[in-house]
């Protein structure tokens, strides 16, 4: 009652107050941990014995082509260990998810159609291949709320942009509430992080500016009778005045131990992962960080290169794993680990790289982890061919992968729609199948 009428209005009316699910949910949260640019799997966590033998030699079938030109196979030049009581195998460059490989379930056979970042970007965030969709987190928030009304509901973490950019997390025709809030982890000050974050007015005058912006606005909307976007500001003004006293502390990891500090490590996806530790434990319903700007992944040249950013990464999401495990929040949050596609076995050989070492696009069939909530660590699921071109055993589309994570937070992805344009919208387009088999 002493927030006035401004926060009276906006408890009534605020469009990410919690709901209820379909029925009972596994998990309560999702960290999305986009490794964007096109993690290779044939040397990560689909080993492939075929490519040692015929090393050199030309794929059966001809050298397949995806977005550029390749040329004969390609071993990987990393080792793979069979690891945890799994024993399922993992590369070595990323030798501390090999430690918690029993907490993963690790989906071999993910594939799409279209060879190119943008589009396959689209799709695992959106669920189309073109913009205009609204993105996973604004379907969860539509769908469910959020726990903590100071905190955006839907965080995206990235040092600047990945290729597309906001429209991956943008809510399109969901209510503008549901949309991603994307915050630069490329600086450790929290007033740096979130730009004029700190007010220099009394806490009390800026309420009092804010409940006669809320009069003047309900007013205006009185004429506009389901006006979304006046909502959507009103909303986005309430959490933004409110943010600035617990955004401040969420976002300063200082606030943290060094020894926890230190089982991150450094730099900007670590310090995101942190984040999103300190965002699920305050009720944030979808955190998502982007491991870097553009497409640090994208490997062409020499996949070699994939030694150094999995260093980069490998201790954090380990740390991350652990970190919720020892705050009783692993078995409640749900953890994706995807790229928007994967690499093919063969070399690239076309005339944009100058060191023929690499890798092309392969949407054909790609490697995507999960862990906690409600998903059965331990089991490797699907196949790709020999080679590790193709998803042949098990396949597991896109919509498959978004079908499963809704289906965790309770939700059935055939009944989350939303009226636009003459139409019933949903995540999953007409598509999509729970992958119950790794379902705990």
């Amino acid at each position: 009652m002493g927030g006035g009428f401004g926060m009276a209005a906006f408890a009534a009316e605020s469009p990410l107050a919690v709901s209820r699910p379909h029925f009972a949910a596994k998990a309560k949260r999702v960290i999305f941990l986009f490794l964007n640019g096109g993690l290779s799997q044939v040397d990560t966590f689909d080993p492939k014995p075929a490519l040692d033998k015929y090393h050199g030699q030309p794929m059966p079938g001809g050298n397949p082509r995806t977005e550029r030109t390749t040329g004969n196979l390609m071993r990987s030049p990393f080792r793979f260990t069979r690891s945890g009581q799994s024993g399922i195998e993992v590369s070595e460059i990323f030798p501390q998810i090999a430690g918690l490989i029993d907490d993963f379930a690790v989906v071999r056979s993910c594939h799409t159609k279209n060879p190119i970042h943008e589009s396959c970007l689209f799709l695992m965030n959106t669920g189309d291949i073109q913009a205009g969709r609204p993105a996973l987190g604004s379907w969860l928030t539509y769908g469910l709320g959020t726990e903590n009304q100071n905190l955006p509901g839907f965080v995206v973490l990235c040092p600047g942009v990945p290729v597309v950019g906001p429209p991956l997390w943008n809510s399109a025709f969901l209510p503008a509430a549901h949309q991603g809030t994307h915050i630069r982890n490329d600086e450790t000050d929290p007033a740096k992080l979130i730009p004029n974050i700190v007010h220099h007015r009394p806490a009390a005058e800026q309420r009092r500016q804010l409940d006669l912006l809320a009069r003047m606005n309900r007013l205006h909307a009185q004429a506009r009778q389901g006006d979304q976007e006046l909502e959507a500001n009103i909303h986005a003004m309430e959490v933004a005045f409110r943010m600035q006293t617990e955004a401040l502390d969420v976002f300063d990891v200082s606030r943290e131990s060094a020894a926890t500090r230190e089982t991150y490590g450094d730099g900007d996806f670590a310090r995101g992962c942190l984040l999103a530790r300190r965002l699920a434990e305050r009720g944030v319903r979808m955190v998502q960080i982007y491991y870097g700007n553009g497409q640090p992944w994208d490997n062409h040249d020499d996949i070699l290169i994939h030694r150094r950013l999995a260093r980069q990464t490998d201790k954090p999401i380990a740390a991350l794993v652990r970190d919720l495990k020892q705050r009783g929040l692993f078995d409640d949050t749900l953890l994706i680990v995807s790229s928007e596609f994967g690499r093919t076995p063969s070399v690239e050989n076309s005339a944009a790289v100058k060191v023929q070492n690499g890798r092309d696009h392969n949407p054909y069939g790609f490697t995507t982890l999960l862990a906690g909530g409600g998903i059965r660590g331990g089991i490797a699921y699907g196949a790709t061919d020999d080679f590790g071109f193709r998803a042949v055993e098990k396949p597991v589309h896109v919509h498959d992968l978004h079908a499963t994570a809704l289906h965790l937070m309770g939700l059935d992805h055939t009944r989350l729609t939303y009226r636009y344009s003459g139409r019933d919208f949903r995540l999953t387009d007409v598509a999509g199948s729970v992958i119950h088999p790794i379902l705990a």
